[in-house]
């Protein structure tokens, strides 16, 4: 059964970012002695401290090794932190299982700019996390799901990751269909399908978490086709989606009975 976090107290909160040495996102009276990339870094996108919190403690209770997220931002520094944490703790008891990407997280994103600023503000903090990441640019365009308008990007990444972070692309930052239709409207939401052109691949036990989107994660409910369970975490603003399959073959319980012995 997949651990989900409780939600913390403000000092909890704090103390946990306190740990991990980011006081510098969390303490204003500190801003003096950052540096102006520093500045800029805090400032591009102010950090959802219970967002992030809840990723990493996804993945750190959950043992996950590889990652794929859907556009980036401060959720890759924590998901960064996590994979760098259970690299020193499991990277020897998972020498048979058959992964390319072990404790790794593909980013991909159509903003060069904010991936930019992303791998910036993770040097910041530690330079030796960039081994825990690989930044990938992708255009993303309108398409056609059953005649629904989606959006996906043009790059897919050769990799089962167990777990998926949903939180992008810029919805504003879209090629247009053949048609015309874009979805760079206020009155309109994200809709990525990405997901499910990689479903069959999945191994059972991934994790699929998205950041609000809940049209998004209505439509993903409705369109994936195996047996997933769902779950809106009312604390957090996120919907949690775990394929909840029985291993189809050896490697598949390889995976599924390390995520099951001995849960931290």
């Amino acid at each position: 059964m997949i651990k989900i976090p409780k939600k913390p107290d403000n000092k909890e909160l704090i103390n946990f970012f306190r740990k991990k040495k980011l006081n510098y996102i969390i303490s204003k009276s500190q801003k003096k002695s950052l540096s102006t990339n520093q500045l800029k870094s805090i400032e591009a996108y102010k950090p959802e401290l219970l967002d992030l919190y809840v990723i990493f403690q996804i993945i750190k209770l959950n043992k996950r090794i590889s990652c794929v997220e859907y556009g980036s931002g401060w959720s890759s520094l924590l998901i960064a932190l996590a994979l760098n944490e259970n690299e020193k703790k499991y990277k020897k008891k998972i020498f048979n299982l058959r992964r390319n990407y072990k404790f790794k997280n593909l980013i991909i994103d159509n903003e060069k700019k904010y991936l930019g600023i992303t791998k910036k503000r993770i040097k910041q903090v530690d330079l030796k996390l960039l081994k825990n990441c690989d930044f990938i640019f992708s255009k993303c365009r309108i398409k056609k799901y059953n005649y629904n308008y989606v959006t996906e990007f043009d790059y897919t990444p050769k990799i089962n990751p167990d777990f998926i972070y949903l939180d992008g692309p810029d919805q504003f930052n879209i090629i247009k269909s053949s048609d015309g239709f874009n979805i760079d409207s206020k009155d309109l939401t994200p809709m990525a399908a990405d997901i499910l052109k990689i479903e069959f691949f999945l191994n059972p036990g991934t994790i699929i978490l998205i950041d609000g989107r809940g049209a998004n994660a209505n439509f993903l409910k409705i369109n994936l086709l195996r047996k997933w369970k769902y779950k809106y975490l009312k604390n957090f603003d996120q919907h949690l989606f775990v394929l909840d399959e029985k291993p189809y073959g050896i490697e598949s319980k390889k995976i599924l009975s390390f995520f099951k012995k001995n849960k931290t």
